[in-house]
């Protein structure tokens, strides 16, 4: 099996998973129980909460634990209107984030606000005088991925946090489930106030994740009803999901540093090989991209039908983003690139970790090319 689906989710590590159960099985109180058993597990995530806060290099008490990026999301931007609509009600984000930030757009949209949804350019990257242009006296948020999860581009994030930062009264939230691990982000060098972080995508349990929220940033709950996570998200602490995901982020870490350049060189292998195929475009610019995406077109052929056909040879690749794959639309990340549609419908997205190999690469290649040769002969023979 070669598994090139990674920003869809990742295999945990065995390590989470044996810590996941050892934790579940041993330290199963309620944190909030007075017991001791409760203090201890209370302890545990005390424990997990500053080692994160210093893999990010931030203080503890700016994390606060979610079920994950589309969580995340979702409290960072509608926190933040809820809290400042008094302020304003303009909000700026790009043409192609991720369905957990423009559909939150979307729906605060029908609630009264203004979304302003930025272009991008042919690599998918937005033009930060764009974004200052787009900034008016209602602006109270600003919400920007930092790595694409479709065609792997990286956004000018600092660029943008240093525009914003003569801006104090707008909040600055940055999606960076995609780059974690792969791409570094010093959130306080980028004046960042809010930003999102999911456990799966880095060798960790699903339904795991967490928001940084800048000191003496203030953003309204989704979820209340207890005390938990300083009244910001309230429910019983995923003790398990927690501690195992402070190991998973101090794995992809070191992994990163051992196998970040093997990974790139992956990659670019990929790219090349791919773009002799006549039949194929590029969509992923690697000047500007993260080294573990990578997005072509099949011109001709139907993005879905080459997934499928791949996993008959046991090969696991997608289309789009892993929320959006089963649906019928065109991605919408590739038509704001200005990816023609019948370039569009072929699309195919590989996505990496550091856990694959030069040797899948190769193999995944010749693969490629006889399912390519196999689709085109039933397409010349069905007309």
């Amino acid at each position: 099996m070669i598994y090139f689906d990674n920003s869809a989710t990742t295999k945990p590590y065995d390590e989470v998973v044996n810590a996941f159960v050892k934790i579940s099985t041993q330290f199963f109180a309620n944190p909030s129980s007075l017991h001791n058993l409760g203090g201890q597990v209370e302890e545990l995530i005390k424990q997990a909460r500053l080692q994160i806060a210093n893999l990010l290099h931030v203080k503890a008490s700016e994390i606060f634990f979610t079920s994950g990026g589309t969580e995340g999301n979702n409290l960072a931007i509608k926190g933040t209107a809820l809290q400042y609509s008094n302020r304003g009600k303009h909000i700026i984000m790009s043409d192609i984030e991720h369905a957990s930030v423009y559909e939150t757009g979307e729906q605060l949209k029908s609630l009264g606000f203004k979304i302003t949804y930025l272009p991008v350019d042919q690599n998918g990257q937005v033009n930060v005088k764009d974004l200052e242009a787009a900034i008016t006296e209602e602006t109270i948020l600003v919400s920007i991925m930092h790595v694409n999860n479709e065609i792997g581009t990286i956004q000018p994030i600092e660029e943008i946090g240093k525009i914003l930062k003569n801006y104090p009264k707008i909040l600055f939230h940055v999606d960076h489930v995609q780059g974690f691990g792969k791409v570094p982000l010093d959130l306080y060098e980028a004046h960042i106030d809010l930003c999102t972080i999911s456990a799966h995508k880095f060798h960790g349990l699903k339904g795991n994740g967490l928001l940084f929220k800048r000191e003496g940033v203030r953003i309204s709950p989704l979820l209340t009803g207890g005390s938990q996570e300083g009244k910001l998200r309230s429910g019983t602490e995923n003790t398990g999901g927690i501690v195992t995901m402070a190991k998973a982020m101090r794995m992809i870490e070191e992994k990163r540093h051992e196998k970040g350049e093997e990974l790139l060189r992956i990659r670019d292998y990929l790219m090349e090989q791919i773009g002799h195929i006549p039949q194929i475009q590029l969509n992923t610019n690697p000047t500007v991209s993260a080294p573990h995406i990578l997005n072509f077109s099949a011109i001709g052929l139907r993005g879905e039908v080459i997934v499928h056909a791949l996993e008959k040879e046991k090969v696991y690749v997608s289309t789009t983003s892993a929320c959006s794959s089963k649906q019928t639309k065109l991605s919408r990340t590739l038509l704001a690139a200005g990816v023609p549609e019948n370039v569009a419908e072929g699309a195919v997205r590989i996505s990496l970790s550091y856990e694959n190999t030069m040797d899948e690469a190769k193999a995944f290649i010749q693969t490629l090319q006889q399912v390519l040769q196999t689709l085109n002969m039933v397409m010349r023979d069905s007309k």
